[in-house]
């Protein structure tokens, strides 16, 4: 849990280091737990990731800093299609500034493509392909 939390400030760190790109809204950093809540991965990412990343996000929120981090999560279903849809709609409509977990190295590959076109950070702390540094490399993955 606590290297969770280390990754999750990373990340929010970094967003934040690049604020001016990143173009955070109304001070508000949105992280987005897309990973595996009802499938083989639920017991080593699912909830225990997702409550990490809101326990990282209330330590974070507890600094007396001037942005707040707001955490939000889906089930990517182990299914590219799944998780693609979802990432879309978060980055569309929920403005979402980075998505991280994603225990799945289809989805990792899926998201990978739909971030390295944005602005948002993809932080692929489970996914196990190295495609992510090789051929699928992206700035912001």
């Amino acid at each position: 849990m606590k290297g969770f939390k280390t990754v999750l400030a990373a990340a929010a760190s970094c967003m934040l280091a690049g604020a001016a790109q990143a173009q955070i809204s109304d001070d508000v950093v949105r992280v987005s737990v897309l990973n595996d809540i009802s499938g083989v991965f639920q017991d080593t990412n699912g909830m225990g990731s997702v409550e990490a990343a809101r326990m990282a996000a209330e330590d974070f929120n507890g600094g007396g800093k001037n942005i707040r981090v707001e955490i939000v999560y889906a089930d990517h279903q182990n299914k590219a299609d799944v998780g693609s849809g979802i990432a879309r709609k978060w980055l569309d409509v929920e403005k979402v500034d980075a998505i991280v977990d994603v225990p799945n190295s289809s989805v990792g590959l899926a998201i990978n493509n739909i971030a390295r076109n944005t602005k948002m950070t993809f932080l692929a702390s489970s996914t196990a392909t190295s495609d992510l540094t090789g051929k699928g490399w992206s700035p912001n993955t």
